[in-house]
């Protein structure tokens, strides 16, 4: 299915561009957050705008890229609504579709190459969540930590 994807980085390595031309390559429009080539911005800011466009429904699905891919997912889980996914390969962006209900793909640039990303992508979008109780009951576990933080 052709989604609204938003998609942010902190830096802009060539990486970045390969990933956004495999999202508009499969029809994905992109709503980019981040640098021009050769700037940086904060990741809490790139994931923050990636995160909320998510949550709020302006965009379907997210992805983000930072370094490690750990600063960026850590500050869009803090994003009510959003469970986003550090993945480091195909098989772990699988089960975080499949049991988690992931709707925001991380990524390090550190160590994701061009074609890495093409398996990781491919694997993402493939994959949908399959509801069954055990799952259900986990993912209604953190809408009460959602519900929880909206509230605070």
């Amino acid at each position: 299915a052709i989604m609204k994807i938003a998609f942010g980085a902190d830096e802009h390595p060539a990486v970045v561009d390969h990933i956004r031309g495999w999202l508009e390559g499969q029809g994905h429009q992109v709503i980019w957050y981040g640098p021009a080539a050769g700037d940086t911005q904060p990741w809490p800011q790139v994931a923050r705008q990636v995160a909320e466009d998510v949550a709020a429904g302006r965009a379907d699905e997210g992805g983000l890229c930072c370094w490690t891919g750990r600063g960026g997912s850590m500050a869009a889980n803090k994003v009510a609504g959003v469970r986003a996914a550090l993945c480091a390969d195909a098989e772990t962006a699988r089960g975080a579709r499949l049991w988690n209900r992931a709707n925001v793909l991380c990524l390090s640039l550190r160590t994701t190459t061009p074609a890495l990303a093409d398996e990781i992508l491919k694997k993402w979008f493939e994959t949908a969540y399959q509801p069954n109780p055990t799952d259900d009951a986990c993912l209604a576990q953190i809408e009460e930590l959602d519900a929880q933080r909206r509230e605070s």
